[in-house]
C-alpha cells in the first residue's frame, strides 16, 4: 500500500472530551541482555488499561544501553507490537519468521500458543528509540497459531490536519483514515502524532474503550492537566464523553492508544499471559518441554 500523506481528512466532532484521571512517570528498568528502558504501563495497571498489558519506551544514543538486545525468549497468550522510531532490530523466531525492524516501522507478532524469538540490534552505534506494547488476546484466541508481520514505514498511513498535526495510523481508524492493522474484539487504536506548539488534535473514542496518551517529545495539556515529556496520561472513563482533545504547549510528539477491554481474568508469569494459574503452569511445562515451535 502506498502511504502518501492524505490531505484534509474527515475531522471528528468531539463535544465532550475526556479528562485526565492520572499521570504516570513509568519505571526505569532493564530487560533482555541489559537493555535500558522505561516501563510505562506496569503490571498493576493491567486491569485499568485492559486490553493492554505493558508499554515499554526505550531511547538512547549509547550503544552500551542496547547492544545486548533481547536474546531468545518465549511468549504465550498475547501480541507484541514493536514500533521503531530510530534504529534497526532483527527478529528471528521458532516459527521460521525473520525480518528487520527499522526507522518508522512496526513489528506485529501474535505469540498465540507459544513462540520463542529474539530481537537483536543491527547496529553498533547510533540512536535506538522506540516502544513495545503488549496487547492481550481473548481467551478464545490465546492458543491460536503464532503469526508475524513486518510493517515498513511506507506502509503506515499518514495524514495532516488543518492545524498541522501529522498523524501516523498504526492501528484502528482516525479522521476517516484506516490504519495499517485492525484487530477484532479489542479493536485497538494506535496513533503517533506530531503536534505543533499551540495547536490541538481531536480523536473520537468509544466510551467503552480504555485510553491513554504517552508524550515522548515536548508537552501537552489535556483537559486542564499538563502532561510533560516521558509521562503517560490515563484518560478517564465516563459514559457521556465522546473522545479526546489534546493541545501542545510545546512542539510535541505522542502516542494515543485505546482499546476495548476484554473483561477476562489476567494471569501472568513473566512472558506468559493466560486466564488461570493452571494455564500458566501448562505454559511453563510446554516451554520447558520444547513445544514452542510455532
Amino acid at each position: 500500500m502506498n502511504t502518501e500523506t492524505l490531505n484534509r481528512p474527515l475531522a471528528p466532532v468531539v463535544a465532550r472530551p475526556r479528562d485526565v484521571e492520572q499521570v504516570i512517570a513509568g519505571l526505569a528498568t532493564s530487560d533482555g541482555a541489559g537493555v535500558k528502558l522505561t516501563r510505562v504501563l506496569t503490571q498493576p495497571l493491567q486491569r485499568r488499561l485492559d486490553p493492554f498489558l505493558m508499554l515499554d519506551a526505550f531511547g538512547t544514543d549509547n550503544p552500551d544501553d542496547y547492544i545486548g538486545g533481547f536474546p531468545d525468549h518465549p511468549h504465550r497468550g498475547f501480541e507484541t507490537v514493536t514500533y521503531m522510531i530510530d534504529g534497526r532490530m532483527r527478529h528471528r523466531d521458532s516459527a521460521g519468521h525473520e525480518g528487520v525492524l527499522q526507522n518508522g516501522g512496526v513489528q506485529w507478532m501474535t505469540a498465540g500458543r507459544g513462540i520463542v524469538h529474539s530481537e537483536l540490534p543491527e547496529q553498533q552505534e547510533g540512536r535506538m528509540e522506540g516502544f513495545q506494547l503488549w496487547l492481550n488476546l481473548p481467551a478464545k484466541d490465546k492458543m491460536r497459531a503464532p503469526w508475524y508481520r513486518d510493517i515498513q514505514s511506507a506502509e503506515i498511513p499518514e495524514f495532516t490536519t488543518d492545524d498541522g498535526a501529522k498523524v501516523r495510523v498504526i492501528a484502528g481508524t482516525s479522521h476517516g483514515v484506516a490504519g495499517a492493522m485492525t484487530r477484532e474484539t479489542t479493536d485497538p487504536l494506535y496513533l503517533d502524532v506530531a503536534l505543533p506548539s499551540g495547536t490541538s488534535f481531536a480523536q473520537a473514542l468509544p466510551a467503552k474503550q480504555n485510553a491513554f496518551v504517552y508524550v515522548y517529545r515536548g508537552a501537552l495539556r489535556i483537559g486542564g492537566v499538563n502532561v510533560p515529556a516521558q509521562r503517560m496520561a490515563i484518560l478517564r472513563n465516563e459514559p457521556d464523553r465522546d473522545g479526546a482533545v489534546v493541545t501542545a504547549t510545546a512542539d510535541a510528539r505522542f502516542l494515543l492508544i485505546a482499546g476495548t477491554p476484554l473483561d477476562e481474568p489476567i494471569a501472568q508469569y513473566g512472558p506468559f499471559v493466560m486466564n488461570t494459574r493452571d494455564e500458566i503452569m501448562q505454559a511453563v511445562a510446554d516451554y520447558q518441554a520444547g513445544r514452542f515451535t510455532g
